[in-house]
């Protein structure tokens, strides 16, 4: 395991976003002196800002962009990415393929300036969709990117942008990591507006139902559809552990804990108190009918797996969300 000075420059690309935000926050909770977070979006708009960090809104899309944003990196985490949940990433996919240029961009600025490691968040989206069609799926492990079917549109982009990150490593040394996460959550991230993934949608749609005593929740598709959900604590210390490492092919960073649509909404109303009447959308985004993290490798690396409990962690974003939405209710 290498560790980084903490005085060494870090960058985190995407930090105005969600796990870029947390990300940030736990580097200043470990004593890290330098560091700078970029963003697209206008600094009001991000999720965490931190007065001593060096923050700069910059598009990286473009290049000059990149090489601004890296300039005496010894680290570089690109989490940096246009996306959201399957409504956003289902009808934006030029926007989601947009992104390729990106972690490109990114990692000829990191070849230029030298830096020691280059981190690349992919996502669970590469895995091939012939693997996924049963919601009692068999959990996927890393070669089951090949051959390669990932989603269309967001997929395509994350493995396209795995590979340019191996290349980049073995055609010109620059160090890079990759993760495939798999469905990050938790408290700080996107709740409402189209780009929020299950756990949020969920947990705002009960909070919602609940606040109006209308008690009844709308889920997109049949119900059954499964997934795991990994807490953002996790991401992070998988994401950290693998940066470190001398782990050079994608691993899966992820929750192995497999449940339906259906039993996340059973969580969701437990933790409200309250039952809901349900209607399906079976015309709305779904993705695959089954998704779920192989974790044999990162135990065998790390001795380690993401492990907390959806429960757990669902209560959690269920508390900062119901806080959210009664500070939007207060200020109208």
């Amino acid at each position: 395991m290498t560790t980084f000075p903490k005085e060494e420059l870090i960058v985190v690309c995407g930090g105005g976003g969600f796990i870029g935000g947390h990300l940030i926050a736990d580097l200043r909770r470990q004593g890290c002196t330098r560091l700078r977070a970029i963003d697209r979006k206008p600094q009001d708009h991000w999720y965490q800002r931190f007065p001593d960090v060096d923050n700069r809104v910059l598009d990286l899309q473009n290049l000059a962009a990149c090489r601004q944003a890296l300039q005496g990196a010894h680290v570089v985490y690109n989490l940096a990415a246009d996306m959201g949940g399957m409504g956003f990433i289902e009808h934006n996919r030029a926007l989601c393929m947009l992104s390729v240029l990106i972690n490109t961009h990114l990692l000829m600025a990191a070849r230029e300036t030298g830096v020691a490691r280059y981190f690349y968040a992919s996502s669970a989206c590469v895995y091939n969709a012939d693997k996924q069609k049963d919601p009692k799926v068999t959990a996927l492990k890393e070669a089951d990117a090949y051959p390669a079917l990932p989603e269309d549109g967001y997929g395509w982009e994350k493995l396209f942008s795995e590979r340019m990150c191996r290349h980049f490593r073995e055609d010109f040394g620059v160090a890079t990591r990759v993760a495939r996460y798999h469905n990050v959550y938790g408290p700080h991230g996107t709740w409402d507006g189209g780009r929020e993934k299950a756990p949020a949608a969920i947990c705002r749609k009960v909070i919602q139902a609940k606040r109006s005593g209308q008690l009844e929740l709308e889920i997109w598709g049949d119900g059954q559809q499964t997934r795991s959900f990994m807490y953002i604590d996790d991401c992070l210390k998988g994401t950290q552990l693998l940066t470190a490492s001398e782990c050079v092919e994608p691993l899966n960073v992820g929750s192995s804990e497999l449940v339906s649509i259906n039993q996340l909404v059973d969580l969701a109303e437990a933790i409200a108190g309250v039952k809901l009447q349900r209607r399906y959308n079976l015309k709305a985004p779904k993705g695959v009918a089954g998704r779920n993290s192989d974790n044999t490798r990162i135990k065998e690396v790390f001795g380690w797996e993401p492990g907390t409990r959806l429960r757990d962690g669902l209560e959690r974003t269920y508390a900062w969300i119901h806080d959210q939405i009664a500070i939007n209710a207060a200020s109208r």
